[in-house]
């Protein structure tokens, strides 16, 4: 529960220690799917109180409700290794590879279609922005108005260069 961290308690009069334990109970309780191990009570020669899930000599185990063992641990230090890749059922439907192919072609051809029609977008977006410097609609006497329409031209170009990105992304992906 304490993930190897140590508290350390000070020397403390019995009803204190009593509280810290309770509380330490209560929280085990409280966070029961996040403990992982024992808790130990360890004191030493002059009289300082440790609570730490390390167990030593001199150590005492505490008994807190909702706790859950640790999983053991592997003493060769080896990383555990990823679990097996579940199999398809038998019944799952498979697809042929030709069928696969003429699917991939036809995600290819829509992409790049959208890809085109977005890049003209874009270039209509940029040349309009006119680097940050749109020309003044008759209706911009206003220059707050003015600013509000740049502000949202620079949106529109940076959502734009998005979207082209992601489907140059989208199409470097397929097979």
């Amino acid at each position: 529960m304490l993930m190897g961290m140590r508290i350390k308690l000070l020397t403390m009069n019995r009803a204190a220690l009593r509280a810290t334990l309770a509380l330490v109970a209560a929280l085990g309780a409280c966070a029961a799917p996040l403990a992982h191990g024992q808790i130990y009570l360890c004191i030493d020669a002059n009289g300082l109180k440790e609570l730490t899930d390390i167990g030593r000599p001199g150590c005492r185990a505490l008994d807190v409700p909702g706790s859950i063992a640790a999983p053991a641990r592997r003493g060769d230090g080896a990383p555990r290794s990823a679990p097996a890749p579940m199999a398809s059922p038998a019944n799952f439907p498979k697809v042929d590879t030709t069928q696969q192919k003429a699917r991939d072609n036809e995600r290819r051809d829509i992409l790049s279609d959208e890809l085109r029609s977005e890049e003209k977008k874009l270039a209509e977006l940029k040349r309009e922005f006119n680097g940050g410097e749109p020309e003044r609609h008759g209706d911009e006497k206003n220059y707050a108005k003015y600013q509000e329409r740049t502000a949202q031209l620079r949106d529109n170009v940076a959502r734009s260069e998005k979207n082209v990105e992601a489907l140059r992304r989208e199409l470097s992906n397929i097979k």
